[in-house]
């Protein structure tokens, strides 16, 4: 069945199919807070979009039912986040100097505690901005490649300073597409559900995003509705129903661009790589990865 558009969907949809950009607190680990959301929704499904650790707090969108799908979007965009270094030594002269340096792709070897193999591998600090020095601390803004350790980049910061350092506390300010000017408190949530329960459905609207807020960063293919419908079907995308294709970047990725596909009126069909070109009259433009009505 497809759905109808974002924007004018009843909140039983919106919560089959949403997104919470919510504002974790300090304690829980980011897997207990996503069992919590879910629970409370009433959904049988919820997922989030990158761990963090318990004392860790900020930014962690919680997607809900249907909307699981959409996981993998979050492993293509950048994380930003408020660290205090903890210096074990003065600040030195150079630290700016040092600082600049880690603006580039570097390598990490996971923590013994991840869950992920303890590879080397690289990831790429995007901006390192030092936002106050007062003593031995270091507050700093960082905007990353996902699934960069902050842990492991104070650490090393420490040892190209020559003072030693370590993390102390962490906030995340933004996973993409999503940042800290619109969170969810854990309370704002339950008092939303509650408001909707006496049919004041507002605080919900605002708690609870259509999934396809998700989508937003990702370059958008609009396709005609039976195209849509032979997609549900497990279909690619074929030429005939390409209605448009938004500019996409080069990329020096090994495998095609990810896109977002949706109809007319903005309701998400699926997510693919892009293999065609706009103006093709026949072929594959769009090889599935989801399907997500």
């Amino acid at each position: 069945m497809m759905r109808g558009p974002p924007g004018e969907r009843s909140p039983d949809d919106r919560l089959d199919f949403g997104v919470v950009n919510l504002d974790k607190p300090p304690g829980p680990s980011a897997h207990q807070v996503t069992g919590w959301v879910r629970d409370l929704v009433g959904v049988d499904r919820a997922a989030h979009a990158g761990t963090l650790d318990p004392k860790v707090t900020g930014c962690l969108p919680i997607l809900l039912g249907d909307a699981t799908r959409l996981a993998q979007v979050f492993l293509e965009g950048a994380k930003e986040y408020v660290a205090v270094l903890e210096l074990h030594g003065p600040a030195p002269d150079d630290l700016d100097a040092v600082l600049d340096a880690f603006e580039s792709p570097i390598h990490q070897k996971p923590p013994k505690k991840s869950a992920v193999a303890r590879r080397l591998r690289v990831r790429t600090v995007h901006a390192l901005d030092p936002l106050d020095v007062k003593e031995r601390r270091v507050l700093l803004r960082i905007r990353c490649e996902s699934g960069t350790y902050v842990r492991k980049l104070c650490h090393d910061l420490g040892l190209a300073l020559g003072t030693g350092a370590h993390m102390g506390d962490l906030r995340r300010v933004g996973t993409t597409p999503f940042d800290d000017t619109d969170l969810v408190s854990l309370h704002d949530l339950t008092d939303a559900l509650a408001f909707a329960e006496d049919d004041d459905t507002e605080p919900l609207a605002d708690a609870v995003q259509p999934a396809e807020r998700a989508l937003s960063h990702l370059p958008r293919v609009t396709i005609a509705p039976n195209a849509a419908r032979e997609v549900a079907e497990g279909a690619p995308v074929y030429a005939p129903g390409v209605l448009s294709i938004e500019d996409v970047s080069a990329t020096d990725a090994d495998e095609p661009p990810l896109v977002a596909c949706c109809t007319p009126d903005g309701a998400a069909v699926c997510l693919g790589r892009l293999v065609g070109e706009a103006d093709a009259e026949r072929g594959t433009v769009v090889d599935l990865e989801r399907v997500l009505i």
